[in-house]
């Protein structure tokens, strides 16, 4: 005997919750009934947080707005507006687009579907986009270059050393052997610029263990009479992430490196992990993805040096190679991921992105409930 399901799935609710745009769903007396994960993410709390909370619980918005939603209950029509100005609770403000869609329902109660487009978001997609695009064309071209340059480099090398052997007299070798120094020391530098060329061999690693390892590491190479103090922000409900752990290694290194140098023996560096749920990297959308921030309070990085800071041999210090960024870079690209920069006197974050759609937490249907409260708690 065949039986029918007579559970229905909860199709709505399925459906907002993989939308990449931010909807909130309101009563009539404009109390919080539901905020998708979008949501979440862009007012950093949780639905369960929000429920049953007033809307300026999660945004702070003027008599006009509160006006709108008003007038949408009461005359049942739709409401659009484009580029409105929103505070959140934080104090910052934000440009958004929204529309407001009344809708009855079977029991006779009034609701309101509030959908909001993050138009910084669509901007920093723009950025993100420009800079992996224009990051992998630069790779392309100096690797190009790098590659016609070894070859006279090996050229010359073997000369001088063919010619060494020829010379009659013992002093004019230091000559010959200022050639082959050099070209040792272009051979160098041409390799530092290609950078690792290899397939990111991905394995399950733990974040933390690799922030640790690298804090370990510069803790050794720093002088005795520096003082840097390092401050830990772990969330360690976080999921391991499926990765390269030597690739991960170099690229936090050559990061806190450079924050290291900033600070100049003096100063605090901070390692902050996040999760963020609905998250765009370049123009690929993930479920869930890692946030990695590496902050230092060093005396910033000039404003016209951000936009190409990851570019190869840009530098603002007169010793640097301006290698180690380029290349941290290209090495998290290769995981599908990101290194944006923020900076301004007293605070450099370099904040790491990583898709976490391998990981056994985003693929595990059956995640208990108490390790998704953790994560809700830090959205």
């Amino acid at each position: 005997m065949i039986r029918k399901n007579n559970a229905k799935p909860n199709y709505p609710r399925n459906i907002l919750d993989n939308m990449s745009t931010a909807v909130i769903l309101l009563n009539s007396e404009l109390n919080i009934e539901y905020i998708n994960p979008a949501s979440e993410n862009l007012f950093q709390i949780s639905n369960r947080q929000a429920y049953g909370s007033y809307l300026n619980k999660i945004m702070h918005v003027k008599e006009d707005f509160v006006e709108r939603l008003h007038d949408a209950i009461n005359n049942f029509h739709p409401i659009t507006e484009h580029e409105a100005c929103i505070r959140l609770p934080g104090g910052r403000k934000i440009i958004i687009d929204y529309h407001l869609n009344p809708i009855l329902l079977a029991n006779q109660k009034m609701q309101l579907i509030l959908e909001i487009s993050h138009m910084d978001r669509h901007i920093r997609i723009a950025r993100e986009e420009k800079l992996i695009t224009e990051q992998h064309a630069t790779r392309n071209l100096v690797r190009g270059m790098a590659h016609e340059i070894k070859n006279p480099l090996g050229g010359l090398r073997g000369a001088a050393q063919l010619l060494e052997r020829e010379l009659p007299d013992a002093k004019l070798k230091e000559y010959t052997q200022i050639i082959i120094g050099e070209a040792d020391r272009l051979q160098t530098l041409v390799d530092r610029i290609l950078g690792p060329n290899n397939v990111p061999k991905k394995h399950n690693v733990n974040i933390h263990q690799i922030l640790e390892h690298v804090r370990q590491l510069v803790q050794v190479e720093m002088p005795d009479e520096a003082h840097i103090d390092f401050k830990l922000d772990y969330d360690p409900s976080l999921p391991e992430i499926m990765a390269d752990s030597d690739m991960m290694i170099q690229i936090v290194l050559n990061i806190t490196r450079n924050a290291l140098q900033a600070l100049d023996g003096n100063g605090e560096i901070t390692f902050k992990t996040r999760p963020l749920r609905n998250f765009t990297i370049g123009h690929t959308h993930h479920r869930l993805v890692l946030k990695v921030d590496i902050m230092d309070n060093g005396p910033g990085i000039a404003e016209d040096l951000q936009e190409h800071i990851f570019y190869p041999m840009i530098t603002g210090r007169a010793e640097g190679s301006g290698l180690g960024l380029s290349i941290a870079q290209s090495l998290i690209n290769q995981h599908g991921g990101l290194i944006k920069v923020k900076s301004r006197p007293a605070e450099t974050i370099f904040t790491l992105y990583l898709p976490l759609s391998n990981s056994p937490f985003a693929n595990n249907n059956a995640t208990t409930d108490n390790t998704k409260t953790k994560m809700e708690e830090h959205l």
